[in-house]
């Protein structure tokens, strides 16, 4: 098996209304099965969700959180807007994002935004990969998968990776459960994260700096999904995921 990862480039900055689909058709050519790897910056700025710090009043437990950690009121309260609930508030503010995502500081990003402008996540990721997956589609006649990729740290490692927070015509998980291994053994608890894992080897292109490519193309993996697919297939349940249960209990005897 064999496939090849190639970044899209000559993507310019992009501002609120651009058409994502076409600035990437205009500029490499896709094939049926094409894996399109779309950062969610870019996908944010199209959708113009850049906001100010100034616009927000913090509450009272912004004011209290901002005292143990290196985040103004006003930022942790976007956070906090932004969140289910926070897991973890000092040293990091560790969150459950409305749509089910875990991470730090709800994906609120200050590095690659003009002025002093906050950008955060789509509010549904997966129904921007879908909007951009079909514009793709209606442009080239081709059938492909999206994947919308945010960076994220890891429990137990040190260091960020990409993950996918989106999706479209891809399922995240490849479930191995049922099927043998090389000795006739039968695999009963593998589930691949085929999503996370393109995500991962698509960031080694895209970069983080000023150089970034925000845009990459996985080819020859069939992959694609005929079936409606969510990243939120891969989200463990509230039952099912011990180290919430954990973080959870801990936050709450504080």
């Amino acid at each position: 098996m064999r496939f090849e990862a190639f970044a899209v480039e000559n993507i310019p900055l992009v501002r609120k209304g651009h058409d994502l689909a076409q600035i990437i058709c205009e500029r490499t050519d896709i094939l049926d099965e094409d894996i399109i790897i779309i950062a969610s910056t870019i996908v944010g700025k199209a959708e113009g969700r850049t906001f100010s710090p100034d616009d927000i009043t913090p509450g009272a437990e912004a004011i209290e959180i901002s005292k143990h950690i290196q985040f103004t009121p006003e930022f942790i309260q976007a956070v906090l807007d932004r969140s289910r609930e926070y897991l973890i508030s000092s040293p990091v503010l560790l969150v459950e994002m409305k749509n089910g995502h875990i991470c730090i500081n709800a994906g609120i990003d200050e590095s690659n935004v003009e002025g002093e402008m906050l950008l955060e996540l789509p509010a549904d990721s997966d129904a921007s990969a879908e909007y951009i997956g079909k514009r793709i589609e209606s442009y080239t006649g081709k059938q492909i998968s999206v994947i919308i990729t945010d960076t994220n740290g890891r429990a137990f490692k040190r260091g960020q990776t990409g993950v996918a927070v989106g999706v479209y015509r891809i399922h995240p998980l490849k479930d191995w459960r049922g099927q043998k291994d090389m000795f006739g053994k039968e695999l009963k608890i593998t589930e691949e994260a085929i999503a996370d894992e393109i995500a991962g080897a698509a960031n080694l292109l895209m970069g983080e700096g000023s150089d970034g490519c925000p845009v990459v193309i996985i080819r020859g993996l069939s992959l694609r999904s005929k079936d409606d697919t969510s990243v939120k297939e891969m989200y463990r349940s509230d039952e099912e995921d011990l180290i919430k249960k954990s973080l959870k209990y801990l936050r709450d005897r504080r």
